[in-house]
């Protein structure tokens, strides 16, 4: 305390350490296999490492690229967009690289809200989206997603009622992390007519766009009337299974990527010179690397939910993402935190409750999210391990 004071701004009293850092702490301590966190445990292509070799080398990018990234990034950026749903970008003026997916979304709410303007977010959600809400002074309005019929649907009257005279922004999220739905065409027109309608703002975070295994992908930007007010977020992360690299952008209008921009210079200014380089290249390859990719995920996706299955969980198929949410009230539990914390005792796994993405706890109590992103013998392991959890 200083001066009577607590010296945690209040705006964040309610996050504490992130459930990633204490269930990946809690797998280190353990020894179990780590489902948690959503990080792949192979690197990405070998092409793409050495790129970034060569450009550290090169002294490519070991100083302070240029504040909207590097030109070949830039471009790289609009040619993938063109080349995968026909969005032409200027990458002079409407692309701007940040510090990964995380970055953008902070320095999207804090360009383009104002104190008290209220963002409508899909829940559950990714706890950071919280958390830029709650720095950038906004108050989040949360959506739900709910089980129906295997998967998790959005209500679209549910929508259309949560936006009010105050509603600045949706913050959209398809492919979902946690659930694994991806959003049809019809929702989304649904979700650009309500925009234009009501003149609103929406951040999409794609950073899943290469990961859908039913259903296609489908950026709410090439929508009627969307374009000029849609800030796209994607990453190289999860596409090239690269999460430590931390390059992520946004495409967007001259004037939103302005805006933007005005709160990303203030945050990390720029970052990872060289490895946006090795980026450029790896947007550039073949249709067959993004292909093979999904097919891979699919297999470890169908693994992990069949045992799933098979231990005793309720499980909801995600058509996108590299995650499974399960409902454990089948197996007698109604936790899902004391569950997971629990679960590395019991059988050697770790994995993440929902219910921390959720403003709604109770609506996420029985939700568990596991991890598929990691090589066909670890998952392979872990459906064995949890083979005992119906047994007790």
């Amino acid at each position: 305390m200083t001066h009577g004071r607590p010296l945690l701004n209040r705006r964040l009293t309610e996050f504490g350490t992130t459930i990633f850092a204490e269930m990946s702490a809690l797998a280190v301590r353990t020894g179990s296999i780590n489902l948690g966190q959503g990080f792949p445990d192979t690197d990405g292509p070998e092409e793409i490492r050495e790129a970034a070799v060569r450009a550290l080398r090169a002294g490519h990018g070991n100083q302070y690229p240029p504040g909207p990234g590097v030109p070949e990034l830039r471009s790289a950026i609009t040619e993938h967009q063109r080349q995968h749903y026909g969005l032409e970008y200027d990458p002079d003026t409407e692309v701007l690289v940040t510090t990964g997916a995380t970055e953008a979304v902070a320095a999207s709410l804090l360009a383009l809200l104002e104190p008290g303007d209220e963002v409508i977010a899909l829940e559950p959600y990714y706890d950071s989206y919280a958390a830029c809400i709650a720095m950038a002074g906004g108050t989040r309005v949360p959506v739900t997603l709910r089980p129906h019929e295997g998967a998790y649907r959005l209500d679209l009257d549910e929508l259309r009622a949560a936006v009010t005279p105050r509603t600045r922004l949706i913050l959209l999220n398809t492919p979902h992390n946690p659930t694994g739905t991806v959003l049809t065409r019809d929702e989304l027109a649904a979700v650009a007519a309500l925009a234009c309608e009501r003149d609103l703002l929406v951040v999409t975070d794609e950073v899943y766009e290469h990961l859908v295994f039913e259903g296609e992908h489908i950026p709410l930007a090439s929508f009627p009337g969307m374009r000029e007010r849609t800030v796209t977020i994607s990453s190289a992360g999860k596409t090239f299974s690269l999460t430590g690299w931390k390059i992520g952008w946004i495409t967007a209008s001259p004037e939103l990527v302005t805006a933007v921009r005005s709160a990303k210079q203030f945050l990390t200014y720029v970052s990872g010179g060289p490895f946006q380089y090795a980026v450029a290249e790896a947007l550039r390859l073949p249709d067959s690397y993004f292909d093979g990719l999904r097919t891979d995920l699919r297999a470890k996706r169908d693994l992990l939910s069949t045992g799933l299955a098979e231990a005793g969980f309720e499980v909801y198929e995600p058509a996108g993402t590299y995650f499974v949410t399960t409902d454990i009230r089948p197996l007698g539990e109604t936790d899902g935190f004391a569950f997971c914390r629990a679960l590395p005792e019991r059988c050697g796994v770790v994995a993440v409750p929902n219910a921390v993405f959720y403003d709604h706890r109770e609506q996420g109590a029985p939700f568990v999210r596991f991890a598929f992103c990691k090589r066909t013998d670890v998952l392979t392991e872990a459906v064995s391990r949890l083979k005992g959890l119906g047994a007790g």
